[in-house]
């Protein structure tokens, strides 16, 4: 009998947004300096770990395209990428929807998106992991922040609340040093 592959949902903010110009639509906000200089930073980290999606999902808002697009030029694989209006400060359930939603078969996915609802939705799915990690989730989920979460096994139509393991939980100034 053939073992089901786990599952790996890796959740990544957007990097540092730019407020230099007050009067563009949030939606529209580009990076900031220090976002396009952190971006690169965590795809590389991302290689580093192993973390190598073959499925992006995408708020449609400028800051997570332009965080995605940085990243991605990092990373040693091109994954299938699907931009979501509807992650644009999604709800909760919008989110595991689009999650169980995934066809069987993908097992490495990326959901890239905004806070607080991308900390909360991880820490919807965390029921385990190292307590140093789960801890820095709860307190603060930074610009270009990322999170790595491993279920069991699959479909992803299975994932459910406290069902995930928190296997890495990495900020621009890890990477940094």
């Amino acid at each position: 009998m053939e073992a089901i592959p786990r599952l790996t949902l890796s959740l990544l903010r957007h990097a540092k947004s730019s407020w230099d110009n007050p009067t563009l639509p949030d939606q529209d906000r580009p990076l900031a300096t220090r976002g396009v200089t952190d971006a690169p930073l965590m795809g590389k980290a991302m290689t580093k770990h192993g973390i190598d999606p073959e499925l992006v999902l995408c708020s449609s808002a400028r800051r997570t395209r332009d965080t995605l697009a940085l990243v991605l030029r990092q990373l040693k694989v091109e994954p299938k990428v699907v931009y979501e209006d509807a992650l644009y400060h999604a709800k909760l359930e919008t989110m595991l929807e689009m999650m169980r939603a995934i066809s069987p078969g993908t097992t490495r996915v990326m959901l890239v998106s905004h806070n607080p609802e991308i900390q909360a939705f991880a820490l919807d799915l965390v029921g385990s992991g190292p307590r140093s990690l789960r801890d820095r989730l709860r307190q603060k989920y930074p610009t270009a922040g990322l999170a790595v979460i491993n279920f069991a096994s699959g479909p992803w139509s299975g994932v459910t609340v406290n069902s995930g393991t928190l296997n890495l939980f990495l900020s621009p100034r890890d990477v940094r040093g």
